[in-house]
């Protein structure tokens, strides 16, 4: 375990990943924190050439596994990236998920960092089903999955507020790597079988009138959430949205011209290790800017509908 706070890279050398690597030299030169960046190589999928390569094969396995702790090694060097910050670099043969996991867990890794897509050896996919997948399984360390190539520090961030325990860790990981930036808190929500009340009979203005009230009610407990994050009344601002959570979410990225957009995620239910969730999944797939999603580390807990 290391002696500091740290923050892990897991990346592919992509490019995608090689931005997730300068986020983090970014964040780690602000905060202090020790950096660590992480090659997974599955050089397993060598084998399937060992007709071809013979006696070769090891040999093969180890340039290999040199060219990427060359490029490490560059990439940690570049004074255009690195900024001042001395990353400790790590080559490692396996497979991805359990590798990745297991070396945050060994660091106590305080944030791990993510390229939202990625290619390995051979046109393997590795960080691109990494990511989700660790998205899905991971009830201890906030995940940051890099989009965008960093031009400078968080300025606008957008927390999606779902009034699960995990929404209060999200507003504290949002404050914690994007201290200065401008914070907008965002609830949005639908009426439960919504779609479904005209056709019970039920009046259109009563429908209005309770989804204003409804509105009002959560407009004061977004309040009440932020209070106990510790976030003071000038800090922030408040949206609440009646309509679609993913889609109202993407609108206020636009709006609000939002860099990053932190989530909270729940448990580890079955449902969410098939599917990640499906606010989770439409945002990591139609943001264009960063998502640091945060886990709740209580299996079960959820939010409101």
């Amino acid at each position: 375990m290391s002696t500091l706070e740290c923050i892990l890279v897991a990346m592919d050398l992509s490019a995608p990943a090689r931005h997730a690597a300068e986020r983090a030299f970014r964040v780690a030169a602000r905060t202090g924190f020790e950096l660590h960046i992480l090659h997974v190589q599955e050089l397993d999928a060598l084998d399937s050439l060992r007709d071809l390569l013979g006696a070769y094969l090891p040999t093969a396995k180890e340039a290999v596994a040199e060219e990427a702790r060359e490029r490490l090694r560059q990439l940690a060097a570049d004074p255009a990236r690195h900024r001042g910050v001395a990353a400790k670099t790590r080559v490692v043969s396996g497979v991805p998920l359990p590798v990745i996991a297991s070396e945050a867990d060994a660091l106590d890794a305080r944030l791990l960092v993510l390229g939202a897509r990625g290619e390995s050896f051979l046109q393997h996919a590795m960080l691109g089903s990494t990511a989700s997948r660790l998205l899905r399984k991971s009830v201890r360390w906030p995940v940051l999955v890099v989009k965008q190539p960093p031009r400078e520090d968080y300025s606008n961030v957008l927390v999606a507020v779902d009034f699960s325990p995990a929404s209060q860790l999200a507003i504290r990981e949002a404050r914690r790597w994007a201290p200065g930036a401008d914070l907008v808190l965002l609830h949005a929500f639908e009426l439960p079988y919504e779609g479904k009340l005209a056709f019970a009979g039920v009046d259109e203005q009563v429908v209005r009138q309770y989804i204003t009230a409804g509105i009002e009610a959560r407009r004061i407990r977004l309040h009440e959430v932020a209070a106990n994050a510790g976030l003071r009344s000038g800090d922030y601002l408040v949206r609440v949205i009646h309509g679609d959570a993913p889609r109202q979410i993407i609108a206020m990225e636009q709006e609000y011209d939002v860099d990053l957009i932190v989530m909270g995620k729940h448990g580890t239910h079955i449902v969410e290790e098939l599917f990640l969730g499906s606010v989770t999944k439409h945002v990591l797939a139609d943001a264009q800017g960063d998502v640091l999603v945060v886990a709740d580390p209580r299996p079960g807990v959820g939010g409101l509908p």
